[in-house]
């Protein structure tokens, strides 16, 4: 069983008790830079899960993406477990995940976009079209492509252009 702390169980808690199982607002006593690790913590241990907010549902937003959406807390069934609660194999079926799907005419659907075509994309290319700086490119390509929507980014190196990724 999962060693929680007092902040952990509450958050948890409060959770299991929300519509969707959304873990915001945090408590009150939990600000900042205390709250940012505490969240880090429990999305490292897979207690929660970072998913979509859904704002027109009035869901909270925990933090805002680069390409101008945010995204909410939603406890985990193992962080459901961890407080002793167990999914309910006999309630009506939960909805499925919520998937990260980019949405039209954003940077990130350009970078899919430029990705996919037969050349690929070099890394100046993709800020010329984007007006991200190169560590932006990079960490589009490592956290929302490779992490969170699941792409294989491939790169070679090729004579006279540079590094060219492709998915």
């Amino acid at each position: 069983m999962t060693q929680l702390s007092d902040a952990q169980a509450i958050i948890l808690s409060a959770a299991a008790r929300r519509p969707e199982h959304i873990a915001l607002p945090l408590p009150e006593s939990l600000r900042g830079g205390a709250a940012a690790k505490m969240v880090g913590a429990m999305l490292a241990k897979g207690l929660l899960e970072e998913v979509d907010a859904d704002t027109r549902k009035g869901e909270p937003v925990w933090r805002e993406t680069g390409d101008g959406h945010g995204v909410t807390l939603v406890a985990t069934d193992a962080g459901l477990a961890a407080i002793g609660i167990e999914p309910d194999a006999s309630a009506a079926p939960e909805p499925a995940p919520k998937t990260r799907t980019p949405r039209e005419g954003t940077k990130q659907a350009t970078l899919i976009a430029m990705l996919r075509a037969p050349d690929g994309a070099t890394i100046k290319e993709i800020m010329a079209a984007t007006g991200w700086q190169s560590h932006t490119v990079r960490g589009a390509m490592a956290g929302a492509l490779k992490k969170k929507l699941g792409l294989e980014v491939a790169s070679e190196k090729i004579e006279g252009r540079g590094r060219v990724y492709r998915l």
